[in-house]
C-alpha cells in the first residue's frame, strides 16, 4: 500500500510516516526544501519535492499515480500571514483533492483543525485560518469521487502520546498529543468504513483502535 502525503515534513506528518513506515507501507512526503529530505528518509519515507503553491493540478497528479491513499496535512504554519492561509491550508488542501480525483486515489484524509468553518467570522489570522481550513473541508466532502475522513484534533502539544483518546463528531476542545494525532490517522488509513466522516480529536479514554472502530460506518 501506497501513500502520499502533503506537508511531509510537518510534525504531525512526520510521526505519520514513521508510523507507516514501521507497518510496511510505502510512504512518500511532499516537501518543499530540498533540506528537508534527509529528515523524511530517517522516517522512512520517500521525499517528493514538489511546491503546492504552485504546482498544476497535473504535475501533483502524477505523484499521486498508482497510490492507495493521500494524506493531506500540510499548513501555512504559525507565524505566517493572512495570505499564506488562503494559499495553503485552502488552495494547497484543494489543489491535493482536485489531484486526488484526477489520479484516482479515492482514499482521503484531511488534517484539519477544530472549529473549522467556512462561515467563521472575524478578521484576527486565527479566525483566517479556521475559515480557510473550513472551506478546504467543505470542498473535500463535495468530491463524490473520494473516500474522504477530515480530522480536527484539538489544541496540539508535544508530550508524549498515550494512545489514549476521545474520537467523535463533536468532542468539545480539548488537549491532544501529536503522537496521538499521528496514531489516529494511521489507523484511520486502515479502516475504510471511516469514509464520510468529519471527527474531532482530544485526549481521553479509548485507545486508538477502539475509538477508530467505534466511530466507523457512523
Amino acid at each position: 500500500m501506497r501513500i502520499v502525503i502533503a506537508g511531509g515534513h510537518g510534525q504531525i506528518a512526520r510521526r505519520l510516516e514513521r508510523l507507516l513506515a514501521t507497518r510496511g507501507y510505502e510512504v512518500a512526503g511532499i516537501i518543499r526544501r530540498e533540506e528537508q529530505g534527509d529528515d523524511l528518509r530517517e522516517a522512512g519515507a520517500e521525499p517528493v519535492l514538489l511546491d503546492l503553491e504552485s504546482a498544476t493540478v497535473e504535475e501533483v497528479a502524477a505523484h499521486l499515480q498508482g497510490a492507495d491513499a493521500a494524506v493531506f496535512a500540510a499548513g501555512a504554519g504559525p507565524g505566517s500571514g493572512a495570505a499564506r492561509k488562503d494559499t495553503v491550508d485552502k488552495g494547497a488542501a484543494v489543489l491535493f483533492a482536485d489531484a486526488a480525483v484526477r489520479a484516482r486515489v479515492r482514499r482521503f484524509l484531511v488534517v484539519s483543525s477544530m472549529g473549522a468553518d467556512p462561515r467563521h467570522e472575524g478578521d484576527e489570522i486565527f479566525d483566517v485560518y479556521l475559515r480557510a481550513k473550513g472551506e478546504a473541508d467543505a470542498y473535500v466532502q463535495g468530491l463524490d469521487a473520494l473516500d474522504w475522513t477530515i480530522l480536527r484534533p484539538g489544541s496540539l502539544t508535544d508530550e508524549a502520546g498515550t494512545g489514549l483518546v476521545r474520537l467523535e463528531a463533536h468532542t468539545g476542545r480539548g488537549p491532544v498529543p501529536r503522537d496521538d494525532v499521528a496514531a489516529v490517522l494511521a489507523e484511520l488509513l486502515e479502516t475504510p468504513a471511516t469514509a464520510g466522516l468529519t471527527l474531532e480529536l482530544v485526549s481521553g479514554s479509548a485507545p486508538v483502535s477502539v475509538a477508530v472502530k467505534s466511530v466507523a460506518g457512523n
